[in-house]
């Protein structure tokens, strides 16, 4: 037997009982699937926002359908535990997750080709039900669904969090310490914008990468008339993300059939029509995809 070895009577001589070498071996175990998921997927992008209401999980939707439409394998990750509505979006709701695929790991959802999905909704007897969690239980939760499904590789994986900078964002930041960046979500008006700051600094003090702001609900054309108007003003994410010195990502403006689309579980940027809103959602794609490649290029060369 090895000088370190672990004897499950006598006890270990490197850790002093079976029991913690035991739990040294299983979290030695669960970090090297972590390390193996993580590492099979090219850009992990973090989509915040600094409070609830500003359509932060219709982004993440959005970009992760387009990017999927181009041909690029991605997937999301939901990780709002306590309001996971994801599933809803992409018409999943009351489907439920299943193991058993390769290495009997968790089975991800499949709603369009390349794109896969994971959300606390595939776990839920129905949808009324809560999900009443500590801290712990959240982080321990996150960490499942990243290295106990069949992610297979990626080349995106876009991480939809719950408002704030809570325990659901912080978690998974330390999960994927290598992550491309964030890209935050805000509306115009100055309450959502002084969050979105909160957000920003937020990122900044976790070492993650600011992809860049993006203002939604920015105006809408008016049906009768054709003429702009600022719903919830507009202007004030290019102003924050110039104050804070991170990108501009693009400002996406108000469709009134969005909510009808997102109700019947189909991306807006999937419709077969040209309108100013999924023309700015290709822009924002557009700048997300040559964010994340900038700054792999830049971390390659550090």
């Amino acid at each position: 037997m090895a000088e370190n070895s672990c004897d499950k009577n006598s006890g270990c001589s490197s850790c002093g009982s079976a029991n913690e070498c035991d739990e040294k071996s299983k979290q030695e175990h669960e970090d090297r699937l972590l390390r193996e998921t993580l590492q099979a997927i090219r850009h992990k992008v973090f989509v915040l926002s600094g409070k609830g209401g500003v359509g932060k999980s219709t982004v993440a939707v959005n970009l992760a359908a387009s990017l999927a439409a181009r041909g690029y394998e991605t997937g999301i990750l939901d990780i709002d535990i306590h309001g996971p509505n994801v599933s809803k979006m992409l018409g999943l709701e009351g489907w439920n997750l299943s193991s058993g695929g390769k290495k009997d790991k968790i089975s991800p959802f499949r709603p369009f080709p390349h794109l896969k999905v994971i959300s606390m909704a595939g776990l839920l007897p129905d949808s009324d039900a809560p999900v009443i969690w500590r801290g712990p239980l959240k982080m321990a939760a996150i960490r499942q669904f990243l290295q106990d499904v069949d992610w297979g590789p990626l080349d995106f994986l876009i991480v939809d969090s719950p408002p704030g900078t809570g325990d659901e964002p912080l978690s998974v930041a330390q999960l994927i310490p290598e992550a491309d960046g964030a890209v935050i979500v805000t509306t115009p008006q100055e309450v959502a914008l002084l969050d979105s700051r909160k957000c920003v600094n937020f990122a900044k003090k976790l070492n993650l990468p600011v992809l860049g702001i993006v203002e939604n609900m920015s105006g809408m054309r008016c049906p009768h008339c054709d003429g702009h108007i600022p719903l919830f003003s507009e202007g004030g994410g290019k102003t924050a993300a110039g104050e804070l010195g991170v990108p501009f990502l693009g400002a996406l403006p108000i469709a009134p059939d969005m909510p009808e689309h997102c109700d019947q579980g189909q991306p807006y940027v999937l419709a077969d029509e040209e309108n100013e809103l999924n023309l700015a959602f290709k822009d924002l794609v557009n700048r997300v995809v040559e964010a994340v490649e900038t700054e792999q290029a830049c971390s390659t060369e550090a």
